[in-house]
């Protein structure tokens, strides 16, 4: 049985730059390798959340009621849920629809936009929620990474403290859209 503690990324409403700058810690992944294993992530083939995580990044807004209920079920079986990039943190480009209905977002992109098959879809397609919100208007969040998307350095040092067992300071680090 493995002591190395456990990490998780998530995705939800967002455009899953905060993963391409995970992935852009390049060889420092081996070095986070040895501190924690990833056991659940749209980077891997694991298909359930397992029963408790040390350490998930959560990328996206909830805009959606699979991004509801998925947020849900991370939290309960998270210790330290972070929000990783602006989405996450302010729900950021995906709440630029809040200005407007659910039903007129639908209409604009498959019936005013499209130019084959002009239909609303019932499956397939989360339905959306009235709003796009942050992680923590919906779950308590422990800890906010910002940034659009946050450098691969923020995150390899966010994650190598949050390892160590400290909180981060990422004041000189990192600010919203940048």
């Amino acid at each position: 049985m493995s002591t190395k503690q456990t990490l998780a990324t998530v995705w939800l409403d967002g455009c899953s730059g905060c993963h391409m700058s995970f992935l852009d810690i390049d060889e420092r992944l081996l070095e986070l390798a040895v501190l924690a294993d990833l056991v659940y992530s749209p980077l891997v083939d694991t298909k359930e959340f397992p029963e408790m995580v040390d350490i998930t990044l959560i990328e996206g807004a909830v805009s959606s009621e699979e991004d509801y209920h998925k947020i849900k079920k991370v939290r309960a079986h998270t210790r330290l849920l972070v929000s990783l990039g602006d989405c996450a943190v302010t729900a950021n480009v995906p709440a630029m629809r809040n200005r407007f209905s659910v039903r007129s977002v639908l209409e604009r992109a498959y019936l005013e936009n499209a130019d084959l098959n002009q239909q609303i879809p019932v499956e397939v397609i989360p339905s959306l929620r009235e709003r796009s919100v942050p992680v923590h208007q919906v779950v308590p969040v422990d800890i906010f990474i910002p940034g659009c998307p946050p450098s691969n350095d923020t995150i390899y040092y966010g994650l190598t403290e949050l390892l160590a067992g400290r909180r981060p300071d990422f004041g000189t680090m990192t600010r919203f859209g940048a």
